[in-house]
């Protein structure tokens, strides 16, 4: 079985920190409206920027993982995110409870993602992974877990899928190597 690739959307793949009105080169702006989306300027929509070479890098990755969207999107992230990447239809981390409380100080979202993980291991890429929750996962999780903190200014650059292509082999050898 495959692992699994948890993907947050803003930071890893929305750089929502980089420069106001400046986004980063290969990025296009979208303006978005996900419901629960509020602003301080009720009629303005949610900016977002969108790098159209990501979906391509993260189907690649399909060949080694099953790739879930881990992001407060939640199934929102299948119509609002993935068309603009060219993503199908991905499962999703439904969140019990968004932006609660987590158990020693572990980001909120790192318990929920060791209940959907099971015992199967995974990747997830998130601006918000500390020390922390990597001592939590590697404390409670009894398979192979990278956790990647993706700097939200920058968004997911190639260092970061030449890594996580590089763990799913060493985790999950197929034959024939990679195939890239």
């Amino acid at each position: 079985m495959k692992p699994l690739l948890l993907i947050d959307v803003d930071g890893p793949l929305n750089p929502y920190a980089a420069k106001p009105r400046r986004h980063p080169e290969g990025y296009t702006t979208h303006r978005m409206r996900p419901t629960g989306w509020t602003s301080a300027e009720s009629a303005k929509p949610l900016r977002v920027w969108l790098n159209p070479g990501h979906g391509p890098e993260l189907l690649a990755l399909a060949d080694a993982y099953e790739l879930v969207w881990a992001t407060t999107w939640k199934d929102e992230a299948n119509d609002w995110i993935g068309p603009h990447l060219g993503l199908p239809r991905l499962p999703f981390v439904d969140w019990p409870v968004m932006h609660g409380r987590a158990p020693r100080g572990t980001f909120w979202k790192t318990q929920y993602v060791l209940e959907y993980a099971g015992s199967r291991p995974f990747a997830w890429i998130d601006d918000d992974i500390t020390a922390m929750d990597h001592e939590y996962v590697d404390r409670l999780h009894p398979a192979r877990a990278l956790l990647m903190r993706i700097d939200e200014r920058i968004g997911l650059t190639r260092t970061d899928f030449d890594a996580l292509a590089q763990w799913a082999e060493a985790v999950c050898p197929r034959k024939g190597g990679r195939g890239r």
